[in-house]
């Protein structure tokens, strides 16, 4: 193979890296943020502004494709010795480290660049979001909280998404992300249950290795629901109207369901209730808030 050859990116790289990220986990934290930031637009000037929401699809996805890269790279030892994750990309071979190292690196250049591109103080701010992304898989060789290091990350979106719009703080933006934080948070608690063994064997830090299984659970229960205090008020702050509260409906009956199915001594749903529930939350509550905009003003 020629070096000009070599230099082209290889489709099965590129394969190997979106499946390393789990690129369709996006799906979490983005509708978030499309709510910030649409809801700044239409306090701005009730339009809106295409170019800046496209700016802001791209500093998002590139700032959780660097996080989640930078985090299986820092985490590929411990997750060689844990059978759920032993299949992984980097532990398979299957990536390279220098090769998820580039991925994660270009994705962090379109972070900074879209930062850069929507205004100052979003590019003076980007390095207090990329900071928690990168301390987060060290977080559980440390501390048995790694989810309150994950949910402050998590947070940073509807906050950076509304300054993205504005220029300005928001306190409304904080209740938002605050709610985001806490919500993700308390199903990453649910998500570290099935990994009690491997860890406590391992020295990784968790509730569920350290409190047990049940204690992780209650755990999340008790965020889910400041989640849902935190979002009614939000729309109490933001002056929601009735599409946004019956979101929030769904959105109550949703974490019901996911509480319902997963119990202490029953995991056999919880890859139902981390990827299709928590999924389902974030698309449901996007598309009331959206049309809750659009009834109130909001113009394309």
């Amino acid at each position: 193979m020629s070096s000009a050859s070599a230099a082209i990116p290889q489709p099965g790289r590129t394969k190997a890296f979106l499946r390393l990220v789990m690129i369709e986990h996006s799906v979490f934290a983005l509708p978030f943020a499309y709510i910030a930031s649409l809801t700044a637009m239409f306090r701005l000037d009730g339009n809106i502004h295409w170019g800046r929401l496209f700016l802001v699809t791209l500093a998002m996805v590139g700032l959780r494709t660097f996080a989640m890269a930078a985090n299986r790279i820092i985490d590929r030892e411990i997750d060689a010795r844990n059978p759920r994750t032993a299949h992984r990309e980097l532990v398979t071979g299957a990536m390279s480290v220098k090769h998820a190292w580039t991925g994660a690196l270009i994705a962090l250049v379109f972070f900074l660049g879209a930062a850069a591109l929507l205004n100052p103080l979003c590019l003076a701010l980007a390095p207090l979001a990329v900071f928690p992304m990168v301390l987060y898989p060290y977080g559980k060789r440390f501390t048995n909280f790694p989810q309150a290091i994950l949910g402050l990350a998590q947070s940073m979106g509807p906050i950076g998404a509304w300054l993205a719009v504005t220029g300005e703080w928001s306190w409304e933006a904080v209740i938002l992300g605050l709610a985001v934080g806490i919500w993700i948070g308390g199903f990453d608690l649910i998500y570290a249950c099935q990994d009690v063994d491997s860890d406590r064997d391992s020295g990784v830090l968790s509730v569920p290795a350290r409190f047990g299984i049940p204690a992780a659970i209650r755990g999340a229960r008790a965020c889910h629901a400041v989640t849902t205090a935190l979002l009614v008020w939000y729309a109490l702050a933001t002056g929601a109207g009735a599409f946004f509260w019956l979101g929030l409906a769904i959105v109550a009956g949703a974490f019901l369901y996911e509480h319902s199915i997963v119990r202490p001594h029953d995991l056999s749903r919880l890859n139902r209730a981390f990827f299709s529930v928590n999924g389902f939350i974030g698309i449901a509550l996007f598309v009331c808030a959206l049309l809750d905009l659009a009834v109130r003003g909001l113009s394309p």
